[in-house]
């Protein structure tokens, strides 16, 4: 390739559009800082535009109704495929090499993975920053408090929608108590009511718990739009209108995602996509990074900065890490790969619950995920499926065609067609799973990308911690169907649908991943033991962030997107302060009066 002149210096470059970098890019250019983004993926029509798409598709999997860069090829659930006997194989951008699969794909497109997540947005636990203490993984170098105000002005930035004292209540969060999210609860569903009310005041034993835990169905906090809290504050956009289709698009625009900050970017704030970055360059002498090496167009850049921010997803920045070879005196960057693995369970009520409307999931069950049973397997939240078993696999298409296989035509066929899927729920048990070395993030000896770099490469696999939450998980499950009176229709059959399959003590389990990637830059309290500080800032290098939730020593049981954004506020803070430090002009050096000893006066010279 040609190289092009270089550029004038930027104050900061981001690396990556996504939540954590269109984030970071909007504070930066608010102080005045002038910022380039470079985004590896194409822009994204409008939200309407790819929902249109979708339908028109027929559907497919998260990624497919966005615009592919060739340069910039995305991950998807689809590489993945069980084998009959077990295990699974991978194709795709994503080299793995088990033994088992890493389950879940991202997006490369401006606005990144947050165009298609689920718009979840719960707080992480206090007992989740201290998951080393409690035995299993890492600590946080840093506590709830210290992230707490950045929680707040995260679910102001997302414009989250939950009920405080409930989050109070139910989860044990705390919360201040002046403190109310920006807009009220999104509604119960039909189904979220049917389950609270066969199940609130109830209790089912854990096998890792020392007593019954008592169930109460809660609302869960959702980053799109509703009622405001305040009547006659503003809201960014129209409502949520229950279509069902927030994986992978909300054709209303009523889902924040990082394009609603996008918009909000100062004029100092230029982004450019497709920009795929191949490496950071440091000046040896000093560490500190000088600049970025992008490939565009056929021709490579580069673009010299003050400050340098990675925020291209966990595997990614990993992987530019490795690409540049920086950052890793501790050998742990790419390391502790970690996910939500997601247990799911599947069923038919006994009544229409009305799947298929709405957000994927309104509400859930937070009872394990805290408490002294995480001392010996991994805690889970659980979450109460809206959409049926269509994350299980068996879609509406799915229960249609297997109908028809039985014989059923006409009217009969529309009756238990109905029947069928109109009684459809499922519930989703996300695990937690501690930092473990070696799960990691490599970069691929054998396989390139389409610009000739070297493909990242997983080795991934659930520790007998996880697998312990797998069986506590299934046990609360079988209870609950029965307190519910449902049917229960679970199964993992080895084969194409559940490349994540395994076996514990006899016993089959499937998993789905999360989305969920964290752990592959983490941060700690020492430069032997983590990659970055606790402001995300690599010890290596004064001048280089890298941000997400590749930062992250837990997840936790909740979806780390509002942790993720509040530790880019938090973060953009101190670079901020970094930026000023650095163009603060030089203090004049003041004037060094003589001593009156070494100089005399003149009254007093003989």
């Amino acid at each position: 390739m040609s190289a092009q002149p270089r550029a004038p210096r930027w104050d900061a470059v981001v690396v990556g559009a996504g939540f954590a970098g269109s984030l970071v890019a909007e504070r930066l250019g608010a102080r005045g800082w002038r910022v380039l983004v470079l985004e590896a993926g194409r822009t994204v029509p409008p939200a309407a535009e790819t929902a249109a798409a979708l339908r028109a598709a027929g559907g497919g999997p998260p990624t497919s109704p966005y615009p592919h860069h060739p340069d910039a090829p995305s991950p998807d659930v689809t590489d993945l495929t069980g084998l009959p006997d077990g295990g699974f194989t991978a194709t795709g951008h994503l080299a793995q090499y088990g033994p088992l699969p890493y389950a879940s794909g991202y997006l490369r497109a401006n606005g990144g993975t947050g165009l298609l997540w689920t718009g979840l947005a719960p707080r992480m636990h206090p007992e989740d920053f201290r998951t080393g203490t409690l035995g299993q993984g890492r600590d946080w170098p840093i506590g709830y408090a210290d992230l707490e105000p950045y929680y707040r002005e995260a679910e102001r930035e997302l414009g989250v929608a939950a009920d405080a004292d409930e989050q109070r209540r139910a989860v044990g969060l705390p919360i201040p108590d002046d403190y109310d999210f920006p807009m009220r609860a999104v509604p119960a569903s039909h189904l979220d009511r049917q389950v609270a009310h066969a199940l609130d005041g109830r209790t089912v034993h854990d096998p890792a718990m020392p007593a019954p835990a008592r169930l109460a169905v809660t609302a869960t906090p959702h980053a799109r739009n509703g009622l405001p809290t305040r009547p006659g504050d503003a809201v960014p956009g129209p409502p949520c209108a229950g279509s069902a289709s927030c994986v992978p698009v909300c054709p209303t625009g009523a889902k924040y995602t990082p394009l609603r900050t996008q918009a909000r970017w100062a004029a100092g704030v230029e982004l450019r996509t497709e920009a795929v970055v191949s490496r950071v360059l440091a000046d040896p002498a000093t560490g500190r990074a000088t600049e970025v090496e992008y490939l565009a167009g056929g021709t490579r850049h580069r673009a010299a900065a003050d400050l340098v921010v990675l925020a291209a997803h966990a595997i990614e920045n990993a992987r530019l890490l490795l690409l540049s070879g920086l950052a890793n005196r501790s050998d742990q960057v790419g390391r502790n790969l970690m996910d939500h693995p997601a247990l799911l369970t599947w069923g038919l009520m006994p009544r229409p619950v009305g799947p298929y409307r709405g957000p994927g999931s309104t509400s859930g069950l937070e009872a394990f995920r805290f408490g002294p049973a995480r001392g010996r397997r991994a805690p889970f939240r659980i979450e109460i499926g809206n959409w049926g078993w269509s994350w299980a696999g068996g879609t509406p298409g799915a229960v249609a065609a297997a109908l028809v296989a039985t014989g059923l035509r006409g009217k009969e066929l529309r009756e238990r067609l109905g029947d069928r899927i109109g009684r459809q729920f499922s519930l989703q048990f996300e695990l937690e799973q501690p930092a473990d070395p070696a799960n990691r993030v490599t970069l691929d000896p054998t396989r390139r990308d389409p610009l000739g770099l070297p493909s990242p490469a997983v080795r991934y696999d659930l520790d007998e911690y996880v697998r312990e939450g797998m069986a506590s998980a299934r046990a609360v499950s079988d209870q609950l169907f029965a307190l519910l009176g449902a049917e229960d229709h679970t199964a993992y059959p080895a084969g194409p649908g559940w490349p994540g399959r395994l076996e514990h003590r006899g016993v089959a389990y499937g998993y789905r991943g999360a989305g969920h990637a964290g752990g592959t830059h983490v941060m700690g309290s020492s430069p032997g033991t983590s990659v970055v500080d606790h402001w995300q800032r690599s010890w290596d290098h004064p001048n280089l962030y890298a941000v997400g939730c590749g930062s992250m020593p837990s997840l936790g049981t909740s979806n780390p997107s509002l942790t993720m954004a509040a530790l880019a506020l938090r973060s953009a803070e101190r670079m901020d302060r970094d930026l000023r430090e650095l163009h603060r002009p030089a203090a004049p050096t003041p004037f060094a009066s003589p001593r009156p000893s070494e100089t005399p006066c003149p009254s007093e010279t003989p």
